[in-house]
C-alpha cells in the first residue's frame, strides 16, 4: 500500500488530470488511485454532487479538493498499513512506542481540520463525513483491541478481503447466543484452572491461567471451520494450557484427567509407554456449536517446544491426500504457539518456509500465539529483535491478528476471520493473542524474584471471565451477573461430583484414541 504523499504535494491540476484518465480507462491507473477514484464516484453519485462523465470531468471536479481528500486518502492508507502499532492489545501494560507516524501533522492535517467534511469517508463506507469522524472509526477498527498487520501481502485480493471483514465485523456487536457461548467457554477454562489449582496444590499442570481466551478462540474457529467445509481439525501444541484444550475442546472427560492426577488412572500403551498428563495427545469426534460433525485430534507433544509442528503439518497432509483426495479445505492443522519458543525456535522457520511447497503444501495452517510477554524467566526484549514474537510471519506474507487476551469479542472476531480467511485463500495466518502468565513456568516457580514489577500488576488483574462479565454489565446485559454465578455453581458442582467419584472408585481409564 502506498502512502501517496508525492501527490498531495503536487499541483490541483496534476490530480485532476489522473481523474481523467481514470473516467477514460480505470485499468491506466495506479490501483490504490483508482480504488481513490471509485471511493469518489460513489460519494458523487449517492450526493448527486457531480456527475461522473467524462464529457463533463473538468467541470464536475472544480468542486473537490483533491489534495484535502488525498490528504485523508492517505490517514486511511496509513492506519491501514501502521495502525496495529498504537493498538490497545496490552492487557497489562502499556505498550512501546515503535514509531507509527499517524499524527495529523504527519499527513499534513490539523485539529482545525477535525470538523471539516470529506468525501473520502466513502472509502470507508461512512459517506461524506467530518474528520473526526473518520478518525475515531480508524483508531476503533486498527487501533483499539486488535491490531492487523499486512502491509508486506502483495495479493491485492487478499488485502482487499481483510480490509472487508476487519472494516466489517470488528464494528458489529456478537449476537446474543454467542455471547452466551463466549461466557460459557470462558467460565470452563477458568473454573476449570482455579478447580485443579484448589484440588491438587503444588502440582505441575502449566496452566492457562491469564490466556483462557485461547479456548473461546479454538471454539470459535472449529465451529467456524465446521461451517467452511472443514471435517478434521489437527491440533499441536506445548503443554502450556493443554489439559484445558484437552478438557474444554477436546472432550477428554473430567474424570479421565483427574484420575491422572490422583495416579490412578490406567493409561492405553498403544501409541507408547505413556508420558506425563499435560504431553498427552487425544482424539475425538464432536458435534460444533451450530450441530456439525466433526473430527478432532491434537497430537502427543514432547517438551521441546514446537517440535511438533512438522508432525502437524505432517499428519494433515497424508491425511488430505489420502482420505480428501487432495482437497485441503476438507482438514485444518492449528498450530499454538508460545511467544518465546515461536521467535526463538529454528524448527519453526524450517516449517513455515515449507509451507507453499508443492511438496508440503496442506492448504493453509491457523498460527494461534498464546502470547504471555515471557519465555520461562526471560523478558521479550531481551528475547528477540523484531517488534512481534510473529514477525517471521512477513516471509510467507501470512496477515497477523494482534488481539487483546482480555477481550473475548475481539478474539472471537479474529478466530473467525482467521479460519475463514484460511479457507479462503488456503495461506496461513496468525493470531497473536496477548495476555498474561498467572503463575510462573509452573505452579513450583514464584516468579515475583525474577519479573516483580509484571506480577504486582498481574497480582491484582481479574481474570477473563471477570472482565468479560463486567463488560457485559456495562453494555446492557443486566443478567450476566447472575448468569456468570450460576454457571460457576454448577460447573464446580460437576467437577467436584467427577473427583469425588474418581477417587471412591479408581478407574483403569482408557482415554487415548
Amino acid at each position: 500500500m502506498k502512502d501517496f504523499s508525492y501527490i498531495t504535494n503536487s499541483h490541483p491540476s496534476f490530480v485532476e488530470n489522473l481523474y481523467k484518465d481514470f473516467l477514460k480507462d480505470p485499468n491506466s491507473i495506479d490501483p490504490e488511485l483508482k480504488k481513490f477514484f471509485e471511493g469518489f464516484d460513489f460519494a458523487v453519485s449517492n450526493n448527486s454532487a457531480v456527475t461522473s462523465t467524462p464529457n463533463t470531468a473538468s467541470t464536475n471536479t472544480d468542486s473537490i479538493d483533491w489534495g484535502r481528500e488525498l490528504k485523508i486518502y492517505r490517514l486511511i492508507l496509513g492506519y491501514r498499513n501502521k495502525g496495529h502499532l498504537l493498538s490497545t492489545t496490552n492487557p497489562i501494560r502499556p505498550r512501546k512506542d515503535r514509531g507509527a507516524n499517524l499524527e495529523l501533522s504527519f499527513f499534513g492535517l490539523t485539529e482545525n481540520d477535525l470538523d471539516q467534511t470529506f468525501q473520502a469517508g466513502n472509502l470507508i463506507g461512512l459517506g461524506t463525513t467530518t474528520l473526526r469522524n473518520i478518525l475515531a472509526y480508524l483508531q476503533k477498527i486498527y487501533a483499539s483491541e486488535v491490531g492487523i498487520e499486512f502491509k508486506y501481502i502483495s495479493d491485492q485480493d487478499k488485502i482487499d478481503w481483510l480490509v472487508r471483514e476487519v472494516e466489517h465485523n470488528f464494528s458489529n456487536p456478537l449476537p446474543l447466543n454467542k455471547k452466551k457461548r463466549v461466557l460459557e467457554k470462558l467460565n470452563e477454562g477458568v473454573m476449570f484452572e482455579k478447580f485443579l489449582h484448589t484440588k491438587f496444590i503444588g502440582q505441575k499442570r502449566f496452566s492457562l491461567e491469564g490466556g483462557e481466551n485461547t479456548i473461546t478462540a479454538l471454539d470459535t474457529i472449529i465451529n467456524t471451520a465446521a461451517n467452511n467445509d472443514v471435517q478434521e481439525v489437527v491440533i499441536g501444541m506445548a503443554h502450556r494450557g493443554r489439559l484445558n484444550v484437552l478438557a474444554n475442546i477436546l472432550g477428554k472427560t473430567y474424570e479421565q484427567i483427574f484420575s491422572e492426577f490422583e495416579g490412578t488412572g490406567s493409561i492405553d500403551q498403544t501409541m507408547g509407554s505413556g508420558d506425563v498428563k499435560y504431553h498427552m495427545g487425544f482424539g475425538s469426534n464432536l458435534k460444533t456449536f451450530d450441530g456439525k460433525d466433526i473430527n478432532l485430534k491434537l497430537m502427543p507433544n514432547p517438551s521441546h517446544l514446537e517440535a511438533v509442528d512438522p508432525v502437524v503439518i505432517g499428519f494433515a497432509r497424508a491425511k488430505a491426500d489420502i482420505l480428501y483426495n487432495s482437497v485441503y479445505n476438507k482438514i485444518l492443522p492449528i498450530l499454538i504457539h508460545g511467544d518465546a519458543s515461536l521467535a526463538g525456535q529454528g524448527i519453526v522457520y524450517e516449517v513455515l518456509q515449507m509451507s507453499k511447497l508443492k511438496g508440503y503444501y496442506t492448504g493453509g495452517t491457523i498460527h494461534f500465539v498464546i502470547n504471555n510477554q515471557i519465555g520461562f524467566t526471560t523478558d521479550f526484549d531481551d528475547a528477540r529483535s523484531g517488534d512481534y514474537c510473529t514477525s517471521i510471519a512477513a516471509m510467507v506474507q501470512a496477515p497477523v491478528l494482534h488481539v487483546n487476551g482480555d477481550d473475548a469479542e475481539a478474539v472471537v472476531k479474529c478466530a473467525e476471520i482467521a479460519t475463514r480467511y484460511r479457507q479462503e485463500f488456503n495461506s496461513d495466518i496468525f493470531i497473536d493473542m496477548v495476555c498474561y502468565r498467572k503463575h510462573g513456568h509452573n505452579e513450583g516457580d514464584d516468579p515475583k524474584y525474577t519479573q516483580p514489577k509484571l506480577y504486582a500488576l498481574i497480582d491484582t488483574h481479574p481474570n477473563p471471565r471477570e472482565v468479560y462479565v463486567k463488560y457485559l454489565l456495562e453494555n446492557g446485559e443486566a443478567d450476566a451477573q447472575d448468569l456468570a454465578k450460576e454457571m460457576e455453581k454448577k460447573f464446580w458442582a460437576d467437577l467436584q461430583e467427577r473427583l469425588d467419584e474418581v477417587k471412591q472408585k479408581p478407574l483403569p481409564y482408557n482415554y487415548q484414541q
